[in-house]
């Protein structure tokens, strides 16, 4: 197993960074804020027009074939500009389900054009980040019934939610599931969901970087006593943890990538593992950069807080930690007490 970036995938991220960064700036983070649909609507019309749309779509239903560890890599730079749009929901989890669904040939043309947005709440929640400005909803019912797709008006099946992120519009459901809704099997529901997992993995790892990026450089700027504060032992061991933290996690989401593609009997543990490791060290360098900035993080002005309210709000998403952490103690075989269930 080689958990690292052939030429063809480091080009192909390398392509969607300069897209992402010319596209996605903090400003566009910002704005997305007071208007996320627009802005939302707007990258993704770029990002569908490199393919992007159709990543994890098979080539045969029109869409460029590309593998979980392929796509991870793409996803993880989408997290390092905090992109304001369901990429992960869109392109890696309902792409491959409505590819493999009967009868969903036109939503996915759609979605191939870049004229589909797609919000999930598979795991249950009333609430679904991104369904303010979607334009169908990926719902779950239980195991039994599988999955019901629906297409939605807007804010017509949902009202806004509150979120500590507002570019992410997160809606709350008005309503079940029509009893016309498409029906999948749990295999594929499980499938999507891992996808979803491991995509919000990445974007988490992106985040890290952007946040760890950002207080390196500030650290170094910043002087006092007449030196850069970077030059303090206290700031550098906090910088290393956040990094060492990062350099564990990362491997772990290529891996649960991995697992996918490869069909896995590990997968379970491996795409979770994925999300706590993940989780855990975005959280931790989220923390790191607001103590290391001090007081001007606080401040709304200052782009931090836009990368930090993204992690903190992602990492409750998809399975929180305390969640994850007792899929990987099942796949195990062993116990853990989760405290109050997914996030």
């Amino acid at each position: 197993m080689r958990l690292g970036l052939d030429d063809d995938q480091i080009a192909l991220r390398d392509g969607v960074r300069r897209l992402l960064q010319s596209e996605c700036t903090p400003a566009t983070v910002r704005a997305a804020w007071s208007d996320p649909a627009t802005v939302g609507r707007a990258l993704w019309g770029k990002l569908s027009e490199m393919g992007l749309a159709g990543a994890a779509v098979s080539a045969e239903a029109g869409g460029l074939g590309l593998g979980a560890c392929d796509v991870v890599p793409l996803l993880e730079e989408s997290g390092r500009v905090a992109a304001p749009l369901p990429l992960v929901e869109t392109a890696f989890v309902a792409g491959p389900l409505l590819a493999a669904a009967p009868d969903c040939g036109e939503m996915l043309e759609r979605l191939l054009a870049g004229e589909l947005l797609v919000a999930c709440a598979l795991d249950g929640s009333t609430i679904a980040p991104y369904a303010q400005m979607a334009d169908a909803l990926l719902v779950s019912e239980d195991a039994g019934a599988g999955c019901g797709i629906r297409m939605i008006n807007g804010r017509g099946a949902t009202r806004p939610a509150l979120s500590i992120d507002s570019s992410r519009a997160a809606g709350r459901l008005e309503a079940p599931v029509s009893a016309d809704a498409l029906r999948l099997p749990p295999a594929q529901i499980a499938a999507a969901w891992n996808r979803g997992v491991v995509g919000c993995s990445a974007q988490l790892i992106g985040l890290t970087r952007t946040l760890l990026e950002q207080t390196t450089a500030y650290v170094k700027d910043r002087r006092q006593f007449g030196v850069p504060i970077g030059s303090f032992q206290a700031v550098k061991h906090h910088l290393a943890d956040g990094l060492i933290a990062l350099e564990f996690a990362s491997p772990a989401v290529l891996r649960a990538a991995w697992s996918i593609d490869h069909r896995a009997s590990s997968t379970e543990r491996d795409v979770a593992m994925a999300k706590v490791l993940a989780s855990e060290a975005a959280l931790r360098v989220a923390g790191i950069a607001l103590q290391c900035h001090g007081a001007i993080a606080y401040t709304t002005e200052y782009d931090l807080h836009l990368f930090a309210k993204r992690v903190w709000a992602s990492a409750r998403t998809w399975g929180g930690v305390e969640w994850q952490r007792a899929r990987v103690a099942s796949a195990l075989g062993l116990q853990f007490d989760t405290g109050g269930g997914s996030a």
